[in-house]
């Protein structure tokens, strides 16, 4: 009874989002070609002056994100009916998931900081129960860090919902080309800036994004492709007349392009299959985040987009191989996995060299846009470094990975769980692995009614191919390090333990703090509330009160000793005060 529930709700989920999906599809075609925006306004309540209102804010662009978001979680939760076909609480599952899509949407459609607000939270407070939802220490640790580093980006959005009480409406959309010449208002900016940092795990930031992979995998594809971690790109993106011309945004550009690079030099150090996915995602956050403080907003929503659909489609596919391993997770005891499951070996290649930017792929299309925007610019030569170097770094951990769990010999400490590759998972890969294949073409005929002349001498102009090939070959060698080769890591043991541990940042910004308040918070508990108000209130009254009562207890025990001497007592007393009368 139990399978046959989780069943159905499995597949009406899927059916109710793709088909939602499609009438997206639908509706933003329609809406690009008549260059049409809706604007909704629903009046819940109105007393006197004071009106409560729910904006909707249908363009092209809320219409594509919301067609993207409701196709990878359809995908997702028909993905979960065979990965979590063991789980008790699938239902449980499905209906957390689904919630966290609902907060999604809310948050794209919303022209209003409030109801932005209600979907922002939303997404920090679901993905907190999806991420604990293994119930472990591990996972319970990951999901308090997820969500109190979110918490910083939700009081930076309450700050910037107060600080728009200025303008009498917290409809910003009115208030775009105004906020920009008020330079009073750049308050805004940095807010936002701040807010979408922490959503988007950039530097100081970053060190809950892997560890928000103690979570199922499902939850990964989705959170990490489409929801949680581009909510902060996303208002960005919509906010994007504002941020122009102003020095945070050359502040901003510098940590996302250090976040780049910090994530891709991490990646080559990791052996946890999820955790390199984890970290390319945020290599891939940084590209979207330090092209958007180059004003380049419709290039990040390009890139976001294209994005989702791979890597939703690699986490998959890390999520079947983890399958078939019996849970194991450490690349080093994988290798050879083509010979087994052919088909996910496929759909792992093409999202992985979709990622890298191999050209005709979905990730070709806007990440090499991106680059050469960038060589165009006049920018210094460390953004530049920064870029390409990265992209290097994207090539570098890839192929190492596709070397490790396809080409090289076979590191079994554990037997292979053989059996054929489960069909309701390829399905929804296979769905995602054509959208990988043809969303990135069919979006740059799409969203760009112009398109983007570039000139470039030869050299620049094929860079990223130069890159991209030292990438592969320093991939290729590193994976080739065998058992009794030299230790390179040893050689250099502190650089390697600093690069690995993501800069010391989770040290720094997670562990290191956390350590000290805690400290004082158990020395609180100990010294106030164990120990004086233990003393002067319950507790210390409670003894008191027990001495007493087992002093007259023992004095009311019918003994001759005790009331011969409490008789010569009270005689003596008697005698005193008759003595001191006279």
């Amino acid at each position: 009874m139990v399978k046959n529930n989780n069943f159905s709700i499995c597949f009406f989920s899927f059916f109710f989002l793709f088909f939602f999906s499609m009438i997206n599809f639908f509706f933003m075609m329609y809406f690009i070609m008549e260059d049409l925006v809706i604007f909704l306004e629903w009046e819940i309540i109105s007393f006197n002056s004071m009106v409560i209102v729910m904006s909707i804010l249908l363009d092209w662009m809320s219409l594509l994100f919301m067609m993207f978001v409701l196709m990878i979680s359809s995908s997702v939760i028909f993905y979960s009916k065979s990965y979590m076909s063991s789980e008790l609480n699938l239902s449980r599952f499905i209906i957390l998931v689904l919630l966290f899509v609902f907060s999604m949407i809310l948050l794209i459609i919303s022209p209003n900081m409030i109801s932005i607000f209600l979907g922002w939270d939303g997404l920090g407070l679901v993905s907190y129960c999806l991420v604990i939802f293994y119930q472990n220490i591990k996972s319970y640790n990951a999901g308090m860090l997820t969500a109190l580093s979110n918490r910083i980006g939700d009081v930076m959005i309450l700050m910037l919902i107060s600080w728009m009480m200025n303008y009498g409406s917290w409809n910003y959309i009115f208030y775009l080309d105004f906020m920009n010449n008020d330079y009073s208002m750049k308050m805004i900016s940095v807010l936002l800036i701040v807010a979408a940092m922490t959503k988007s795990a950039q530097i100081p930031f970053s060190s809950w994004l892997p560890a928000a992979m103690a979570a199922p995998t499902p939850v990964s594809a989705l959170v990490h492709s489409s929801t949680l971690v581009t909510a902060g790109v996303y208002l960005l993106i919509r906010f994007n007349l504002m941020l122009v011309d102003m020095i945070f945004l050359k502040f901003l550009l510098l940590l996302s392009g250090l976040t780049m690079m910090m994530a891709g030099i991490t990646a080559n150090y990791e052996f946890d299959l999820k955790k390199i996915i984890a970290l390319s995602t945020l290599s891939q956050l940084g590209l979207m985040m330090s092209i958007l403080s180059m004003g380049l907003s419709d290039l990040a929503f390009f890139h976001l987009l294209t994005h989702a659909m791979f890597k939703a489609l690699l986490f998959m596919c890390a999520g079947a191989i983890i399958h078939m391993m019996n849970d194991i997770q450490d690349i080093r005891y994988m290798g050879g996995i083509s010979m087994y499951i052919p088909l996910t070996s496929l759909c792992l290649s093409i999202s992985n060299l979709s990622l890298c930017g191999i050209p005709f792929l979905a990730g070709f299309y806007s990440k090499d846009l991106i680059l050469e925007m960038v060589s165009m610019s006049n920018l210094n030569l460390l953004i530049f470094i920064l870029y390409y170097f990265s992209t290097g770094l994207t090539m570098f951990y890839t192929i190492r990975l596709l070397f490790y769990l396809m080409v090289n010999d076979y590191n079994l400490l554990v037997v292979y769980n053989l059996y054929d590759e489960d069909y309701t998972m390829l399905k929804s890969m296979f769905m995602l692995l054509f959208m990988s294949l043809v969303v990135g073409s069919f979006l740059s005929w799409m969203i760009f009614n112009y398109p983007y002349m570039i000139y470039l001498p030869f050299n620049m102009k094929i860079m990223v191919l130069y890159v991209s090939f030292l990438g592969l070959l320093m991939g290729y060698l590193i994976s080739k390090m065998e058992i009794y080769s030299m230790n390179k890591f040893l050689l250099t043991y502190t650089l390697s333990n600093f690069l690995s541990l993501m800069w010391f940042m989770p040290n720094l910004s997670t562990y290191g703090l956390n350590y000290y308040f805690l400290n004082i918070g158990h020395n609180l508990v100990k010294n106030i509330d164990m120990g004086w108000s233990e003393l002067y209130s319950g507790q210390g009254i409670y003894k008191i009160l027990k001495n007493y009562s087992i002093f007259y207890n023992f004095y009311q025990m019918n003994n001759f000793k005790i009331y011969l001497f409490s008789f010569i007592l009270w005689m003596m007393i008697f005698y005193m005060m008759l003595l001191l009368t006279y």
